[in-house]
């Protein structure tokens, strides 16, 4: 008989400290704030968030008209309000963020509240390319609030099976420009005359993060084409670059010039060093101001300061396409 309440004295023991445990492991969503982004997008990553967090975890998360019943309409953006709304909720944890849009790009940001030791336990923030890229940065964000790390900490981590097919946030981030520019082309050397020419270039190129890498088609003196690479110097809407190209140059020189006797090979591979400025680089358009300086390998030595102005514009891969 001893034995038996014994057995449910244990029991009784380990179900009280198992609902102890249990208790110690909730957190609170707060409802994130938003500029720019639409209601349904804001709804659909709180509750892929809150999906999220529990499938990785064993955390509680508390139940949305709970946590709105105490925390009210009004926004929660500092750690002391979540700290006072976490105790109020008998949570561990609190977890409050916005969505604020940037031209076509969306910033997440996050901050993760310890409640008894009143301090943050991780704050990041994650970028994605457009609406559509939320769902995959916010399984990111979840995975760096459970194991309480930087996000470039959770990119390092390897990955296998189906999340392997899942592309990084750097990847998800290129995107295609499309533009062209105009100006003048100044002869240093090797040009049948001194005097400026008229420039037309057209561009395709691809931005990942801060580098950019394309191809260019100009018509400057004949016609160019090369491949080029750019790094950006910053994240802000005026942003400063150099970078270089390796292409191939016709240059058009005189046929009066030319003779049997005289045959000068007018076209060879060209190279360039360029730098420049673009500005409203995180709008849907961006004005570009590049200078840059040639030379062709050819029998005149053709060298060159070429100084253009244009527009770029982002577009998905073959989105272009739909215009025609």
């Amino acid at each position: 008989m001893k034995a038996v309440y014994l057995l449910r004295i244990t029991l009784i023991f380990i179900l009280l400290f198992s609902g102890l445990l249990w208790g110690q492991n909730t957190m609170v969503l707060l409802p994130l704030q938003s500029i720019g982004v639409d209601a349904t997008s804001i709804q659909t990553v709180e509750s892929l968030l809150k999906q999220e967090i529990e499938k990785l975890s064993a955390m509680q998360i508390l139940d949305e008209e709970q946590t709105l019943e105490i925390a009210g309409e009004k926004p929660c953006q500092k750690v002391d309000c979540a700290v006072q709304i976490g105790k109020r909720l008998n949570a561990d944890q609190v977890v409050y963020g916005s969505l604020n849009k940037l031209g076509e790009k969306i910033i997440v940001q996050y901050t993760l509240v310890g409640v008894a030791a009143q301090e943050v336990l991780i704050k990041d923030n994650a970028t994605a390319a457009s609406v559509e890229d939320l769902d995959a940065v916010t399984k990111l964000v979840a995975e760096s609030i459970v194991n309480q790390q930087p996000l470039k900490e959770i990119r390092k981590t390897e990955v296998s099976g189906e999340e392997q097919k899942e592309p990084l946030i750097e990847q998800r981030e290129s995107y295609t420009l499309l533009g062209f520019s105009i100006g003048y082309l100044f002869p240093a050397h090797g040009y049948d005359t001194n005097d400026r020419s008229f420039v037309f270039d057209s561009r395709l190129c691809f931005e990942i993060n801060r580098v950019q890498i394309g191809g260019q088609f100009s018509i400057r003196k004949g016609i160019a084409m090369n491949v080029s690479g750019s790094y950006l110097f910053t994240d802000t809407d005026m942003c400063p670059y150099v970078g270089g190209a390796l292409g191939f140059h016709w240059v058009a020189h005189d046929e009066d010039d030319q003779s049997e006797e005289n045959d000068l090979r007018e076209d060879g591979f060209e190279i360039m060093v360029n730098t420049g400025l673009m500005a409203f680089r995180t709008y849907n358009f961006r004005v570009l101001l590049n200078l840059d300086y040639s030379y062709t390998f050819n029998d005149y030595d053709d060298q060159a300061i070429t100084l253009t102005i244009g527009l770029l514009f982002p577009h998905n891969m073959f989105s272009w396409m739909r215009w025609f």
